[in-house]
């Protein structure tokens, strides 16, 4: 069997990611961080195996389909540096507008959800896979192969773009040069990203660069005052790892037999997770702006205590 440059470069970069995991249970249990359960992890290593199933059950239908679309392309870069340079870039594009529906459609986020229902957060974190993306993933890279890349190459850029935002799930602080978080995905970036308090839901959506969602209105840091929460914002009460796939497809299906119209019934499907007819749910950014506003009457409050102290201290003073 020969093994082609592609496939050693792959193997290789999985192998440092399992070595990378190792290394960071064996700190964490050295050090009691508790940043790994056993169960949890298993239910990682499950969600992983379910989702490489799928990927290979898809994989001969994903190579054809780009393979199809690229007889059609609308124009080739001969320059092979250039190439890559193009490809990375506008599929690690494509990937944060893939993973941005994967938040504001209900439907997508119903299997995306998996991806982020660990209340914990280490670099096995990376491989509890949304299952059911292969299933429509290729649709969204589509536009590379009418761009000129092969079926070979947008794979295998994607599976380096992937091996690079596993390497972010981490609650390690790594010292890293401003300028680099200001261009690339930090772990601290997806740590915000898998956190569920209010100020940090649907941020930080990029595998790679963190410049789409500075440019695009998705970008939030990690501050020290909001220590990161992970999970859900509701967990659910079975962390059962068939449940974990499957639950918030059966809370949307009961959600939508609820609307009382046919148009509310396709807004659950189709608005973002937490919107709801009566009201009763919100989404994310309802519920960050109500945030906003209550941090300003907070800071005016604070303010107008900082001036009522000022001017007694000044009558304390002019009467003394």
């Amino acid at each position: 069997m020969n093994f082609t440059g592609s496939d050693i470069s792959v193997v290789g970069l999985f192998g440092f990611v399992i070595v990378l995991t190792l290394v960071e249970m064996y700190f964490s249990y050295a050090h009691d961080r508790k940043l790994y359960t056993k169960r949890d992890t298993w239910t990682n290593i499950y969600l992983m195996t379910a989702a490489i199933v799928i990927n290979l059950a898809t994989k001969t239908g994903t190579f054809f389909l780009l393979q199809y679309c690229y007889q059609f392309r609308l124009f080739q870069i001969p320059n092979i540096w250039l190439y890559w340079f193009v490809l990375i870039l506008a599929q690690d594009f494509l990937y944060w507008f893939l993973h941005t529906v994967g938040h504001y459609v209900r439907f997508f986020w119903a299997m995306h959800v998996t991806h982020h229902s660990s209340e914990h957060f280490n670099l096995t974190t990376g491989f509890r896979s949304t299952v059911f993306e292969p299933l429509y993933r290729v649709f969204f890279y589509l536009p590379l192969a009418f761009m000129g890349f092969t079926a070979v190459d947008i794979l295998f850029a994607y599976l380096v773009t992937q091996i690079y935002g596993n390497l972010v799930h981490t609650q390690y602080n790594i010292k890293l040069p401003k300028w680099y978080g200001y261009i690339f995905v930090t772990p601290s970036h997806h740590r915000v990203h898998h956190a569920s308090n209010v100020r940090y839901l649907d941020k930080n959506m990029g595998m790679v660069l963190i410049l789409w969602d500075r440019w695009f209105g998705t970008f939030q840091e990690e501050l020290p005052e909001d220590v990161v929460k992970y999970g859900l914002t509701t967990q659910p009460e079975d962390t059962g790892a068939v449940n974990i796939i499957f639950h918030e497809f059966i809370a949307l299906s009961a959600d939508v037999k609820k609307a009382p119209t046919f148009i509310d019934k396709v807004k659950y499907i189709f608005n973002p997770p937490g919107w709801s007819h009566d009201g009763s749910t919100k989404i994310a950014k309802i519920m960050q702006q109500e945030l906003r506003e209550e941090e300003q009457r907070r800071y005016e409050a604070l303010q107008q205590d900082k001036v009522k102290g000022l001017n007694d201290r000044g009558e304390l003073s002019s009467t003394g």
